[in-house]
């Protein structure tokens, strides 16, 4: 991919989306198309296909989506599977019409079985049953990487399909309801300091284990596939789509993750859980090789990173 490359970023303004776009200007990137959701709506493909008519687009990187956290995803089902479903088909459309170079569609450890192995390979998709609290979310990506695949063996469209790890950073949504458990937790936390609560309750058990990368990380991963050759992904995937893994292997007990919220954000109360929520899958980590082989490594650990995320969202 070279400096002059005309690049469509998908979702720039989002927690994935921002990443990538400051780490591609950092690089001196100088044609990446952005457009913003109230100007183009992703979901209908003939004001997608209108507003590009005229534009050239060399690489694709799909990260617009409808994303959450477990309330969210259980409570806004029939969203989360329409309007996934509609972003993908009209970006991977335009994609196949543009004749993009390069696709790179970002999709979600969801869409992994419940009981799947840990460390979870991505030779894992489709062999079991899916956690049921995010299952809307799941099948709606596992639809995108089907239609991943049929272009890519159709018409031979050059897609590479990146599933990350729980993301985290500093432009999430800071929901204590509706967002991911890190974003979720900190907002919790935030309340109770302000509020000077002397207890803090949190949903689930604490007991499940999960996994993260900080949103900086995946931005370079996802820098890494959009150059790495195509004879080096011929050569580990033969003739099939690919599909990489991206995590970490910072792995931490939610009750684990909770205290270190808490000692970053000096908070003094007790943390109790909600026992009647849900906890969603047990554990969830991924086998990683394939990423890593194609030299990426994650720079930020887990208790830098969060500590930081803590630190920047308490000083506003």
């Amino acid at each position: 991919m070279k400096k002059k490359s005309f690049i469509f970023l998908a979702g720039h303004k989002g927690l994935v989306g921002s990443s990538i776009l400051n780490l591609l200007k950092g690089k001196g990137y100088k044609n990446i198309i952005t457009v913003d959701k109230k100007k183009l709506n992703l979901r209908d493909y003939k004001k997608v296909k209108k507003f590009f008519k005229k534009k050239k687009i060399e690489y694709l990187i799909m990260a617009a989506a409808r994303a959450g956290g477990i309330i969210a995803n259980s409570t806004y089902q029939k969203d989360f599977f329409l309007e996934n479903v509609e972003i993908q088909n009209s970006l991977l459309q335009l994609a196949l019409d543009k004749k993009v170079k390069r696709t790179i569609y970002l999709g979600t450890s969801c869409i992994y079985p419940k009981f799947a192995k840990n460390p979870i390979s991505e030779s894992s998709l489709l062999s079991g049953e899916l956690e049921k609290t995010n299952q809307c979310y799941a099948i709606a990506k596992i639809s995108g990487i089907k239609l991943s695949e049929a272009l890519f063996h159709d018409y031979k469209m050059d897609i590479i399909c990146l599933m990350p790890t729980n993301v985290y950073g500093d432009n999430d949504k800071f929901d204590k309801i509706n967002g991911h458990v890190i974003p979720a937790m900190i907002s919790k936390f935030i309340e109770a300091k302000k509020k000077s609560q002397k207890s803090i309750k949190l949903l689930g058990t604490g007991k499940p284990i999960r996994e993260f990368i900080h949103s900086k990380d995946l931005a370079e991963a996802i820098f890494t596939c959009l150059n790495v050759s195509r004879k080096n992904i011929k050569k580990i995937f033969k003739k099939k789509l690919p599909i990489i893994n991206v995590g970490t292997g910072d792995n931490v007990k939610i009750k684990d993750l909770a205290v270190m919220i808490s000692k970053f954000s000096n908070y003094k109360g007790k943390i109790k859980f909600d026992k009647k929520s849900p906890d969603g899958t047990y554990k969830k980590n991924l086998n990683s090789k394939i990423i890593k082989k194609l030299g990426w490594k994650k720079r930020i650990n887990l208790k830098n990173g969060l500590k930081e995320v803590v630190l920047n969202q308490f000083s506003k």
